[in-house]
C-alpha cells in the first residue's frame, strides 16, 4: 500500500471533508462542491437527496427513519424491509439505496483527492458517529466499496478528533480530554486519555436523534405555525416552499451564532404570498431548550461511564459545525464551572484531520510524528446473546477497550444439567464480533444463538447482529 495515497474522509450529514498526511503534516484538501446541490434542493426538492446519513444501515421501520420522513421532500419506499429513495432524474423516477447515494459522495471526494494529488487514490479511513451501530458501519463500508475505495478502518468521529487534537498540539505527559461532537445528524461525546502517544477511549455516549439539522427543523416548524396564524394557510404540504424555508432557517441558525437576531425573507413563499419574519437568539434557544438539556445529559453520562469527575477533564474540544451555537458553548462552559474551551483545531476539519493520521499509520508511514501513536478504542454498545425469556445476557460491556474477548458457559436446557456450551465472544476494532463455540454435549440437539448489540435488557429492543444454529454435536 502507498501511504502517500491513503486519505482520511469525514463523511458527514451536512458537510464532508477529506485530508491526507504527507510531508510530516496533515493537509486538508479544499472541497469546492456542494453549493450547487443546495440551490438544486430549493429549486427541485423531488430530485435532491440529503440527510442520507440518517438512513444508511437502518431498516425502513426504524424510529429515526419514520420520525424524519415528514421532514424530507424526497419519497422513501420499502424494499426487503430497507428504505430506498425515489427521486426524479431526467424526468424519470429512479430508486437508490442509501449506500448508493453515499457512494456518489465518496466517489466525488475520491476524485477531488486524486486531482489534488495527481494520482490514483484507493485506501481510506472513513469516520462515522460513535453511536453508529454495526449495521450502519458495515453499510458505510459497502458504500465505500461501491465508490472504489479500500476501507482501512471505520473510525469514530470523536476519536479522530482526539487524534487531531493530540498531534496538532504536540501533547506531552497525560491529558484527559472530552470531545463534544455535534454534526448534522448526531451528538456524540467521548472521554479520551492521551499519554505518550497512546489514545485510550474511556467512554463514549451519544444520541442519533439530535444533530444540527434538528435545530433547523424546529425553526421550520416555528415559522410554518407563524405563517398559518398570519395568513390562515398551511404550507407544510408544499415541498418546494418547505425546502426553501429549511434553507433559510439553516442560514438563520448560522447568523444567530454571531448576531442576536436573524431575518427570514422568502418571496412567493406559498400561494404567491411573500414571507418575512425574524427570530432572536433567545427565541431560538427557547424552541430548542429540550435539545440542549439532552446534550448536557449526554455529557453527564459519558463522564459517569468513564468514572471521572468533571474537574479531572484537562481540555474540552468541540467539533462539528453546529458546535458553534453560542448556547451550546455556554452550557458546556457552565457545566465545567467556567472552564475555557479548547479551540486549537478547526471544528469542520478536525475529524478528517484525525482520519488522515490513522490512514497514514495503517499504511506504514515512517514519519517521526506518527512513531508512537497507538489507538485503544472502546465498544460503543454492549454485546450479548439472547437467553431464556427473551432476555439479553451481556458478554462484553459498553465502553470495554477493544480488541477484547470474553468467555461464558451456558446451559443448553434445564432438562440436561450436564450439557454445556462455552461461548467466546471476541470484539475487534472493526466491531464485527467473532464467536467461537466449544460444545460439551452428550447428545444430538440444536442450539439457536442470536447475538445483539445494545443496552436494553430485552433482546428484541436491541440491534440484532446475527444468528445461527448449532446442531448435532457429540461429547468431546
Amino acid at each position: 500500500m502507498d501511504s502517500n495515497r491513503a486519505i482520511g474522509i469525514d463523511l458527514g450529514t451536512a458537510y464532508s471533508c477529506v485530508a491526507i498526511f504527507q510531508h510530516d503534516k496533515v493537509e486538508v484538501i479544499l472541497m469546492n462542491f456542494g453549493s450547487e446541490a443546495k440551490h438544486q434542493a430549493d429549486a427541485n426538492p423531488n430530485g435532491t437527496i440529503f440527510n442520507v446519513k440518517r438512513l444508511i444501515g437502518r431498516r425502513y421501520d426504524d424510529a429515526v427513519v419514520q420520525n424524519n420522513l415528514k421532514h424530507w421532500p424526497f419519497q422513501l419506499v420499502i424494499d426487503l424491509e430497507k428504505p430506498k429513495i425515489m427521486i426524479e432524474y431526467k424526468e424519470q423516477l429512479k430508486l437508490m439505496t442509501p449506500e448508493e447515494v453515499s457512494a456518489l459522495i465518496l466517489r466525488k471526494m475520491k476524485q477531488i483527492a486524486e486531482d489534488h494529488l495527481g494520482g490514483p487514490v484507493t485506501d481510506a479511513v472513513i469516520t462515522v458517529p460513535a453511536a453508529f451501530t454495526d449495521s450502519q458501519r458495515q453499510a458505510t463500508k459497502d458504500a465505500a466499496v461501491i465508490a472504489g475505495l479500500n476501507v482501512l478502518r471505520i473510525l469514530s468521529e470523536p476519536v479522530a478528533a482526539a487524534m487531531a487534537y493530540g498531534l496538532h498540539n504536540q501533547i506531552s505527559g497525560i491529558r484527559q480530554i472530552l470531545i463534544f461532537d455535534l454534526d448534522g445528524g448526531t451528538t456524540n461525546v467521548s472521554v479520551v486519555i492521551i499519554e505518550e502517544g497512546i489514545f485510550e477511549v474511556k467512554s463514549t455516549s451519544g444520541d442519533v436523534r439530535i444533530g444540527g439539522e434538528d435545530f433547523d427543523i424546529r425553526m421550520v416548524t416555528h415559522f410554518i405555525e407563524e405563517f398559518k396564524r398570519k395568513h390562515n394557510k398551511d404550507p407544510s404540504k408544499n415541498k418546494h416552499a418547505k425546502q426553501r424555508l429549511r434553507s433559510a432557517c439553516e442560514q438563520a441558525k448560522k447568523t444567530l451564532s454571531s448576531s442576536p437576531q436573524a431575518s427570514i425573507n422568502i418571496d412567493l413563499f406559498h400561494e404567491n404570498i411573500d414571507f418575512k419574519s425574524t427570530i432572536t437568539r433567545t427565541e431560538f434557544e427557547k424552541i430548542n431548550d429540550d435539545l440542549f438539556v439532552s446534550m448536557r445529559t449526554i455529557i453527564e453520562t459519558t463522564l459517569r461511564d468513564a468514572k471521572m469527575d468533571k474537574s479531572s477533564i484537562d481540555d474540552i474540544v468541540l467539533i462539528g459545525g453546529s458546535s458553534r451555537i453560542p448556547k451550546i458553548r455556554d452550557l458546556i462552559r457552565e457545566f465545567f464551572n467556567g472552564k475555557l474551551l479548547n479551540q486549537s483545531i478547526n471544528p469542520d476539519e478536525a475529524v478528517a484531520y484525525g482520519a488522515a493520521i490513522q490512514a497514514a499509520i495503517l499504511t506504514g508511514n515512517k514519519s517521526k510524528q506518527l512513531e508512537r501513536i497507538l489507538l485503544l478504542d472502546a465498544a460503543p454498545y454492549s454485546l450479548g446473546i439472547e437467553t431464556r425469556g427473551g432476555q439479553i445476557t451481556i458478554l462484553i460491556k459498553r465502553n470495554t477497550t477493544i480488541p477484547t474477548k470474553h468467555f461464558t458457559t451456558f446451559e443448553v436446557s434445564p432438562s440436561y444439567q450436564s450439557d454445556k456450551i462455552i461461548i467466546e465472544l471476541i470484539e475487534h476494532d472493526e466491531r464485527r464480533p467473532t464467536i467461537l463455540m466449544t460444545p460439551f454435549l452428550n447428545q444430538k440437539c440444536d442450539v439457536d444463538i442470536k447475538v445483539f448489540e445494545g443496552q436494553d435488557r430485552l433482546a428484541i429492543n436491541n440491534n440484532l447482529l446475527g444468528c445461527f444454529t448449532l446442531g448435532y454435536f457429540i461429547f468431546i
